[in-house]
């Protein structure tokens, strides 16, 4: 990547290298290839403003390690390795950012803490309800909508008839009913 200048000594040109400075090196790379760098750190981190920036760092980080740089010939290689590298870190990140955003964005399918202290409210109230419901009403309740019992089940674990089971039931309802809208 140096740059010749030539001497016409008769009808021969002797072309003698010259080292590029950093300025000049940084420029000419830039105008050949930042285009397809572009487009490679594009296709590994699929962020086209992302990978413009990966593309520009690479280039401040070459222009700041030109003096180090041992073969300027290598300059392009150089820099896609920088993409390639500085890309695997952004992918990284993202990685990162994203798992932390997750942690810290609620379920939106889980309530929240407000809704579970009414959830625990209106519980208590009804429990409270149920409680003062007179015993067969709370029994027949209980087995009906906790335990999911059919009136037939209800009626042989209470002992009495499925009418017995649905007048208990209406009872307990209206009664439940009643209480909770008086107490809202």
């Amino acid at each position: 990547m140096g740059r010749r200048t030539g001497v016409v000594t008769g009808s021969v040109v002797v072309v003698a290298p010259t080292v590029w400075a950093a300025d000049e090196a940084v420029t000419h790379l830039f105008a050949a290839h930042y285009r397809s760098l572009v487009r490679l750190a594009t296709l590994l981190l699929h962020d086209s403003g992302r990978a413009e920036e990966v593309v520009q760092d690479a280039y401040v980080a070459l222009h700041g390690h030109w003096r180090r740089l041992r073969d300027a010939d290598k300059a392009l290689a150089y820099l896609r390795a920088s993409v390639v590298n500085r890309s695997r870190s952004a992918l990284r990140h993202r990685k990162v950012v994203d798992r932390h955003l997750a942690l810290a964005r609620p379920d939106p399918d889980v309530p929240s803490a407000e809704s579970g202290a009414l959830d625990t409210l209106r519980h208590d109230t009804v429990v409270a309800a149920l409680r003062a419901l007179p015993t067969r009403q709370r029994e027949a309740l209980v087995l009906r909508y906790y335990l999911d019992l059919s009136e037939a089940d209800i009626a042989i674990t209470m002992g009495c008839s499925r009418g017995a089971v649905k007048s208990h039931c209406s009872r307990g309802m209206a009664a439940l009913r009643e209480t909770l809208e008086r107490d809202s």
